[in-house]
């Protein structure tokens, strides 16, 4: 069944007339019939049932029908991390959302090689891999900034933990908080610049942490360190639907 992120609000009876994009998707892409279903989320109302009461060129309705899943609390973990060359910062924003992350924030480093971030894009794909894996939201972007901005309006109650490839740290699987709002940032290909880690070092709120023996990509050390977090304090330990 096909799945889609609208910004509507979602109740039972309600009529809602898809935007040019996903009508051409749903329309032209997966040859939707009338009287099909397709499932909509929107972040605040949980998962709904649509049936296809219009496919036309350029809009397609649905009728709201029943709810399929109400809406669950997620995790507060953002990613904070440089941005890389194009497709492995989409595969970074890909993957933030498959493992449940609540905020991308794009920060721009001393050594990153990116010079600016194209957001329609990121949040495209943000979108489209909260359809694909089934989550009930899709990650906020934030506006990218640089790191030294980045730092000085933290909110200190977060936890930063940045991984730190100069080994000085202890692992992150060792280092999580049980509690609290958490954070994970990932340097850029040539990792942190050493002003950099000084300035860090000198945050309360910042933690330098290890991923183990080996020196990772970013993109890698991205996905890996997420994956640590959601399986020690994360959602990997709630069951799975159904179970």
């Amino acid at each position: 069944m096909n799945r889609l992120y609208v910004a509507a609000d979602l109740a039972a009876g309600a009529v809602l007339t898809l935007g040019k994009d996903q009508s051409h998707y749903l329309a032209n892409v997966m040859r939707a019939k009338l009287g099909e279903m397709v499932l909509l989320f929107n972040g605040r109302d949980g998962e709904w049932q649509g049936e296809l009461t219009d496919v036309g060129k350029n809009a397609v309705r649905l009728v709201i029908g029943a709810q399929t899943r109400p809406q669950p609390p997620e995790p507060d973990l953002w990613l904070l991390a440089a941005p890389l060359k194009k497709d492995n910062t989409d595969l970074v924003a890909e993957k933030a959302a498959e493992l449940g992350v609540s905020r991308l924030w794009p920060v721009f480093t001393r050594r990153t090689v990116a010079a600016r971030v194209n957001t329609d894009r990121l949040r495209a794909h943000l979108m489209e891999a909260a359809e694909q894996c089934e989550r009930l939201t899709v990650p906020d972007l934030a506006e990218p900034a640089a790191l030294d901005k980045v730092l000085a309006g933290w909110d200190p109650a977060r936890t930063l933990m940045f991984l730190d490839e100069s080994g000085s740290g202890p692992p992150l699987a060792q280092a999580l908080p049980q509690s609290g709002p958490l954070a994970v940032l990932v340097g850029p290909e040539g990792g942190f610049a050493p002003e950099e880690r000084a300035l860090l070092a000198t945050c309360a709120f910042a933690r330098p942490v290890s991923l183990g023996p080996r020196i990772l990509r970013a993109e890698t050390a991205a996905i890996a360190a997420l994956a640590v977090v959601q399986a020690i304090v994360g959602d990997w330990r709630t069951p799975p639907r159904g179970a």
